[in-house]
Order: structure tokens, then C-alpha cells, then sequence
């Protein structure tokens, strides 16, 4: 399969590098020229519990590519999905598809301006991925993909990439529940990140106070409340029990959201609290606590 990744951080390394290594035709799209110097000249170093290697793999930014391509991957954060799409639209034929497995919500949306909407994927994963330094990537521990057309139909092209990412030792599934896992890992987000975020601590230190399990909490029920008005059938449990794990087993962790206030960059806020206060208001749910700190999180980016 000839398959283009966009974004050649922590997540687009990890893929790209499996793919590659399985024999798949991979180009990597990256508008870092530094990185794209860095993955040129040494190659892209992957290291996890079962391989430590370095693959070359093309990388280029997007108007060097030339041809088309059976996959787009996007890998971008949400405010670059428009511009990075947009970026490899002269690589879409007929029979084109394109994937997001990106954080929040709206990504699909977004990307069928360029792809028609009935070839988007949409997806959901878990796996880890630490961007050590440009062209450097870990990935240790476990973790899944799901998979299903954005459309809601069944689709042959979305079994056919499944296997592939299978095989290449991205454990996947074409999931026709995958809105509930897509909606479960933003409700597990849409706390943890923004509270984070906005307290200046670790998920461990947020959640070893009555206060921080306490406006945790809320976040989970305003955004499983939402998702169930909007027909999807989150399990509130599931989702608690998720961060509980987390504030358990990852007390040292600083959430990306965090990490990018920092760091003095912008944050996806939009596409996580901000993505479901709005899907809040089509289906009438108040959602006053993601309210809040969605608009907290805007004024910390200044």
C-alpha cells in the first residue's frame, strides 16, 4: 500500500517506521525542515520493547510529493489539520482515502474538504509514542487502533488497512463502535489535559486532591452526557476508571496540554473541551464545567 503520513512527530514516526519496515511504500510529510534534514541524513530511529532500529524512510515536505497515494495519514495537532491536508490535495486520486486517528473532535470534518467525506477514516488509538528528539522515537507499553469509515458504512478499504496496520505490528480493528472509543478517549482528555493544564500539575498531583477528582469527575459526566444525547453509547465507568488508572499508575506524567501552556505553545483545546461544549449546545446538555475550563485554557495561551 502507498500510504503518506503527514506529520513526522512522536505518532507519525511510530507508524510510519512499522509500515515501513513491513514492506509497506511509506512517505513521510513534514513541514519541520530541520526534521527533515535530521530523518534524511540519519534515518528514523525507532526503539520499543521488541525493536531497535533505525529505517529510512522518504521525508519531504508535502509539494516535493508527486504521484498518489492509496492513504493519507494525518498526524498533525488539530489546528494544522486544514493546512495539512490542504498541503496534499494534489496527491488525491479517485481512489484515495485518508485516515485520522488524531485527538478531538472535527478532524474527519475537516479533512473531507479535500477527500470526499465517504473516504475518511476515523479512528481512535491508545498506543504510546515519546518524541525524544527529531527522528527518535519510544514507544513502550501497550496499546490498540480502531477503525471505521467516518461514514458509519462498512467499507472493504477500512478492513484492508487494518490488516495492513496488523501486520505491521499496530495492533488494529475495524471497529463499527469506533465513535464510542473516539468519544471515550475525548472525555478522558477533555479532563486530564485541560485540568492539568490549567493547575499547572501532574495528572498524579490533580488527582490526590478531593478538589481535582472532583472537577475530573464533572468533566466525565458533561462530556458522557453529551455523547449519549448525541446517540453514542459511552461507558461512564469505562471512562472513569480509565483516568483513575491513570492518576494511579501515571502521577509523574505531564498531559501535552500542559507541556505545549509550557512551552509557550498553542494548545488543541478547541478540538477537545471547546469541540464538545459545542456539540453540547446542538443537543441542548449544559456543559458549564468544560465551560469553564475551555475558557480558562484560551487565556492561558495569551
Amino acid at each position: 500500500m502507498k500510504i503518506a503520513i503527514v506529520g513526522a512527530g512522536a505518532m507519525g514516526g511510530l507508524f510510519g517506521a512499522r509500515l515501513a519496515l513491513a514492506g509497506q511504500a511509506v512517505s513521510l510529510v513534514e513541514a519541520s525542515d530541520h526534521a527533515i534534514e535530521v530523518i534524511t541524513r540519519q534515518g528514523l530511529r525507532l526503539e520499543t520493547p521488541d525493536v531497535q532500529t533505525t529505517v529510512h524512510i522518504p521525508i519531504s515536505r508535502a509539494a516535493q510529493l508527486s504521484g498518489h497515494f492509496d492513504l493519507l495519514v494525518i498526524f498533525t495537532k488539530g489546528f494544522h489539520t486544514a493546512a495539512a491536508i490542504d498541503s496534499v490535495r494534489h496527491l488525491v486520486c479517485p481512489d484515495t482515502w485518508a485516515l485520522s486517528v488524531q485527538n478531538g473532535l472535527g478532524n474527519a470534518e475537516i479533512i473531507a474538504g479535500v477527500v470526499p467525506a465517504e473516504r475518511v477514516i476515523v479512528g481512535m488509538t491508545n498506543l504510546p509514542a515519546d518524541l525524544v528528539a527529531p527522528g527518535v522515537v519510544h514507544s513502550h507499553g501497550e496499546g490498540h487502533i480502531n477503525l471505521w469509515a467516518g461514514s458509519g458504512k462498512d467499507a472493504q478499504r477500512v478492513h484492508e488497512v487494518a490488516a495492513v496496520f496488523s501486520q505491521a505490528g499496530l495492533p488494529c480493528e475495524a471497529d463499527p463502535q469506533v465513535q464510542v472509543a473516539i468519544w471515550e478517549k475525548v472525555a478522558f482528555n477533555a479532563a486530564l489535559n485541560s485540568v492539568c493544564a490549567v493547575t499547572r500539575q501532574t495528572v498524579g498531583a490533580v488527582g490526590s486532591t478531593d478538589q481535582g477528582r472532583q472537577v475530573l469527575g464533572d468533566i466525565l459526566d458533561e462530556t458522557v452526557a453529551v455523547a449519549k444525547a448525541a446517540g453514542i453509547a459511552v461507558d461512564g465507568q469505562r471512562v472513569r476508571a480509565s483516568v483513575d488508572y491513570a492518576v494511579r499508575n501515571h502521577q509523574q506524567h505531564k498531559p501535552s496540554m500542559l507541556q505545549d501552556l509550557e512551552a509557550g505553545r498553542k494548545t488543541e483545546i478547541d478540538f477537545i473541551n471547546g469541540a464538545v461544549v459545542a456539540h453540547g449546545k446542538r443537543v441542548s446538555v449544559a456543559t458549564p464545567v468544560l465551560q469553564a475550563l475551555y475558557n480558562l485554557v484560551k487565556a492561558s495561551e495569551g
